[in-house]
């Protein structure tokens, strides 16, 4: 286990052995929070006594519990992006900003240091259309969330030039199959005309030179959806470890979203829950990890090996095996990121900040 938010003096005394690298609250302010909860239970207030506490734990509640994402972001990043409005998305970014700041993520914690006598010419400067080439989307699978969405994120995400991630349940040959044999899309061809208007609740209309590839393809414990036809199609393929959300546990994807088509990608049966486990059964050693890159290279020559590991204690240690590997890349994951097969207990109580992480896999690759 890891202690975060606890003072070094209270986990010390009460939890000695855990570790715990960022500090915060001791026991007076662990014994204010049960008075007050004692006092929202069992006191006399005539206006609040027959009224249930908002909580907010697992939705947003007005006085409740704070989440990075409200009503009001997600209504103006909407309105922006529809609109194509920057004045709206600026308004969008400073709530987003602010509620970092308020205590929500340690990175919000810091501030940038700006020395104008060191300012260096905007010529110097790579231009935006660069730098989003290095963007990626989360690794999100099909199933998890819809085919609309996932096939609009890898759309989106190579108009730019950067790469969408399949996530665990691989994805539907037709996506990518003619753009390797050269078959471009082609002005006012819809998603349903490529991939069948059965699995379309909403259409949407392409551009002349789209692709539906997600150029990241994810392989992890369950191996669902992996063939050599989808490996071959990747531009990285990505091996997960662990997921951020819920790290040493699996995923599990509930019969409810196994449908035909995607019983059909995954090679499994509609209706059945998806268990992904938590460990690959074939590696236990790095030296199982190092074989599963091997093999990958060979499978698919033209592509990075990325490996997917999880902030943790000790992740530093872990990534310099992963190093020594001869992976190409390092993910680490942290605790906040969404998850469409995961318990409730899990996405509330696994995990730890990616910063922490980074920093300790940062200051171990580099000594």
């Amino acid at each position: 286990f890891e202690a975060i938010g606890l003072n070094s003096e209270t986990v010390d005394k009460y939890f000695t052995g855990t570790a715990s690298r960022v500090e915060g609250i001791g026991v007076f302010e662990i014994a204010e929070e049960g008075i007050r909860m004692h006092k929202a239970a069992f006191g006399n207030d005539p206006v609040l006594a027959t009224q249930l506490d908002a909580g907010g734990e697992y939705a947003w509640r007005a006085r409740g519990e704070e989440h990075m994402w409200t009503p009001d972001a997600i209504a103006k990043l909407q309105h922006s992006t529809r609109a194509n409005n920057w004045n709206t998305y600026k308004e969008y970014a400073q709530l987003i900003n602010d509620q970092s700041r308020r205590h929500m993520t340690l990175r919000g914690l810091f501030e940038f240091k700006f020395d104008p006598s060191k300012a260096i010419a905007v010529e110097e400067v790579e231009p935006a259309k660069e730098i989003v080439k290095r963007f990626a989307t989360g690794a999100m699978s099909l199933g998890s969330i819809s085919t609309e969405a996932h096939a609009t994120l890898a759309v989106a995400m190579n108009r730019i030039g950067g790469k969408s991630n399949t996530g665990e349940g691989g994805e539907d040959a037709l996506r990518y199959r003619n753009e390797l044999k050269g078959i471009p899309i082609k002005q006012g061809q819809t998603m349903s005309d490529l991939l069948g208007k059965e699995i379309f609740e909403v259409d949407y209309e392409l551009q002349e030179g789209d692709s539906l590839r997600s150029r990241i393809k994810q392989v992890a414990s369950g191996r669902f959806g992996v063939t050599a036809e989808y490996l071959h199609s990747a531009d990285q393929i990505q091996i997960k470890m662990a997921q951020g959300a819920k790290p040493g546990e699996g995923g599990q994807l509930p019969g409810g979203k196994v449908s035909d088509y995607i019983g059909k990608l995954r090679h499994s049966v509609p209706g059945v829950g998806l268990i992904s486990p938590p460990p690959h059964h074939d590696i236990y050693s790095i030296e199982d990890l190092a074989q599963l890159i091997h093999d990958l290279k060979n499978v698919a020559p033209h592509s990075s090996i990325s490996v997917k590991l999880v902030s943790e204690v000790g992740v530093g240690t872990i990534a310099a095996g992963v190093a020594k590997c001869k992976a190409d890349h390092v993910v680490i994951a942290g605790h906040d990121g969404g998850t469409g097969a995961s318990p409730w207990s899990s996405i509330k109580h696994a995990g730890s900040p990616w910063e922490i992480g980074l920093a300790e896999t940062q200051q171990t690759l580099v000594l």
